[in-house]
């Protein structure tokens, strides 16, 4: 909740939902494994109905993303990509994802059916 009374800037500046700071500063945030919680969820959405694996939830830096998107990929064989700082995984490997981060020390939680 806001506390500006008045102001003549037409928008006040947003607060990234992550964070809840401005300028935003979850992409310098690199928490540790055992503090996270990865969310784990298969998709289908505006993919011609392929089939993905999601992992989103994660406080890392880009950098730190995809070096865990990249031992994810080799896991489980499979290809992928990372979007929106959501690691994508072609293929239901719900399993297999949560099974390997998991080892990795993240607490893993199921999304969806």
């Amino acid at each position: 909740m806001s506390r500006i009374v008045y102001s003549t800037d037409p928008e006040p500046a947003k607060l990234c939902p992550r964070c809840g700071r401005d300028p935003c500063v979850c992409h310098k945030i690199d928490l540790p494994a055992r503090q996270q919680v990865a969310y784990v969820k298969r998709d289908r959405k505006g993919r011609a109905g392929k089939t993905v694996t999601v992992v989103y939830g994660l406080q890392h830096t880009p950098a730190k993303l995809k070096e865990l998107l990249t031992t994810l990929k080799e896991s489980c064989g499979a290809g992928g990509t990372l979007k929106d700082e959501e690691l994508e995984i072609q293929g239901d490997q719900r399993e297999k994802v949560a099974e390997k981060l998991t080892a990795l020390g993240y607490k893993v939680k199921f999304v969806g059916g």
